[in-house]
């Protein structure tokens, strides 16, 4: 079975990546390439639709693909929980017989998810956790939605031990707390992407750090949710969940 593929953002690096993606694979097909100037009925017919936007535009992609009875693979940044919370809501009030899911991937790069899973499992074992992300200048929101993410896992998975420690987190230089975690974001010229997570305990200290080097790392990550997006039904967050990785709810 062929699934047809709208990808809104088409002309960004992200949906040129997408792009190409899907003219090279059998079973995918482009239904339509949007970008700031067209319209959303574009989305109409296609069984999925791929937000790689902007997070000003993405909530009204993701309604307009609900409304057409698509899936969705929502690859933009500015996704809280709150704002998740919501569009499980609209699904629930969406026609019924639509079945459509809605996948929401902070990170398409797979090396990047399992860094947050580790980040996740060594959060129970230490007190002590900062985040420090770092993007290209072009990127214009922050915290990155994968250090988002990370945050929310490490809380969900500390449970009943409590808050992470951040001490003096009032100050503006400790960086903006997500989840009780403090997250401290750097935009510069000669980086794609690179997360850190710092771990500290008595006597010892551990980082878990991914870096991302050319767009080619988020090649598995698409065409993995695109083609699981077909068959989705409800909310799903994290490329995590695709690939079968078992973590604490972060949502």
């Amino acid at each position: 079975m062929t699934i047809t593929v709208a990808v809104a953002g088409a002309t960004g690096k992200m949906g040129r990546l997408a792009t190409r993606l899907i003219d090279e694979a059998d079973d995918l097909e482009l239904h339509a390439g949007l970008d700031s100037s067209s319209s959303l009925d574009e989305l109409a017919g296609a069984d999925v639709v791929l937000d790689v936007t902007h997070p000003a535009a993405s909530a009204a992609i993701v309604d307009a693909a609900i409304a057409a009875g698509a899936a969705v693979v929502v690859g933009t940044s500015g996704w809280s929980r709150e704002r998740i919370a919501e569009v499980e809501t609209r699904l629930r009030e969406a026609d019924a017989g639509s079945g459509a899911g809605v996948i929401f991937v902070p990170n398409f790069s797979v090396g990047s998810v399992l860094g947050s899973a580790f980040a996740a499992f060594a959060a129970r074992h230490f007190d002590s956790i900062e985040i420090v992300e770092a993007h290209h200048a072009g990127k214009v929101d922050s915290p990155s939605g994968t250090a988002v993410r990370t945050a929310e896992l490490i809380a969900a998975a500390r449970g009943e031990l409590g808050p992470v420690s951040a001490p003096h987190a009032d100050q503006r230089a400790r960086g903006q707390l997500v989840s009780g975690v403090p997250i401290h974001s750097l935009r510069m010229d000669g980086i794609l992407a690179d997360q850190r997570v710092m771990l500290g305990a008595p006597g010892e200290s551990l980082q878990i750090t991914h870096s991302t080097i050319a767009p080619t790392a988020y090649e598995a990550g698409i065409l993995l949710a695109l083609r699981r997006a077909a068959s989705a039904d409800g909310v799903t967050v994290g490329l995590d969940a695709l690939l079968g990785l078992e973590l604490p709810d972060g949502r």
